[in-house]
């Protein structure tokens, strides 16, 4: 059994420069494929549910899926909420067997926001389970704007709440399709600076590879969440499968042939972060 905390695979990584990909998880397909493409790497995963995956799957099974993958994987695999936003969502992710979970209080006043996150980290830690905080918010593509994260109020962030990893608003998107942003590498560099967390990249497929294969190997960004650009690609091979033969409608059948092109995809984008010599 390989399941892990979310400390538990992004303490070596800091400590020996690479990052651990967060992958955005809608289904039994794409987690699968992503715990394969891991192993083929030799690097640990985290497994994310969001809510738009919490909304589609109830939150036990999702626990149950994770923490089944994990016990058949080679490599360290985490089971993880992303972007918890009550007391409740977070209790529930605990009693699903979750063993890590983000709180994401970043529309929250400052004060309001520490408090909360530090009540839901000394939760999480009771039980073993580790705890991302937001800092800063970290908009949406078409949607709402960012507020990009203060280092200052992050630094004063992670002091107060005891959180395992933080996720920090520094140019990222979140659902942006391309890659033509990029991150406000001397805003990370003045967090990092006068922090010693962990910190997360949330909307990572918007970030260039050159910016993530930098970050991972030379900066305090442990973690990258990777969700639009492996949905796509799921997406392309969904469509190439369903336009090969149109007389198909076993569904099996067809999602079957999603995983190989997943993986290949899922190597890539795991291949980048540097994970592989945590062997």
């Amino acid at each position: 059994m390989t399941l892990a905390t979310l400390a538990e695979v992004l303490q070596p990584a800091l400590k020996n420069g690479y990052a651990v990909a967060g992958l955005v998880t809608l289904g039994w397909e794409d987690m699968r494929a992503y715990v394969a493409a891991a192993e083929a790497e030799g690097c640990p995963v985290i497994l994310q549910a969001g809510p738009s995956c919490r909304a589609h799957t109830p939150l036990p099974i999702l626990g149950k899926m994770f923490r089944h993958l994990a016990e058949e994987a080679s490599v360290p695999v985490v089971a993880h909420l992303d972007h918890g936003y009550t007391v409740d969502d977070c209790r529930a992710a605990l009693d699903a067997g979750f063993t890590s979970i983000m709180f994401d209080g970043s529309r929250k006043p400052l004060n309001e926001n520490i408090d909360e996150t530090a009540a839901i980290a000394e939760m999480a830690h009771a039980m073993g389970v580790s705890c991302e905080g937001e800092i800063g918010f970290v908009g949406y593509a078409g949607g709402e704007n960012s507020a990009g994260t203060d280092p200052t109020e992050a630094a004063r962030f992670a002091a107060e709440t005891g959180i395992d990893a933080m996720a920090i608003s520094v140019g990222n998107v979140h659902l942006q399709q391309d890659k033509e942003g990029g991150l406000d590498i001397d805003r990370i560099r003045a967090i990092e600076a006068i922090t010693t967390v962990p910190l997360v990249i949330h909307g990572g497929s918007g970030v260039p590879v050159t910016q993530r294969k930098l970050l991972a190997a030379t900066s305090s960004v442990c973690k990258f969440n990777i969700g639009t650009e492996l949905r796509m690609a799921f997406g392309i091979a969904l469509r190439t499968a369903v336009n090969a033969d149109p007389n198909r409608f076993d569904r099996v059948a067809i999602l079957k042939e999603t995983h190989a092109p997943l993986v290949a995809e899922t190597r890539q984008v795991l291949h980048a972060f540097g994970g592989a010599q945590s062997r």
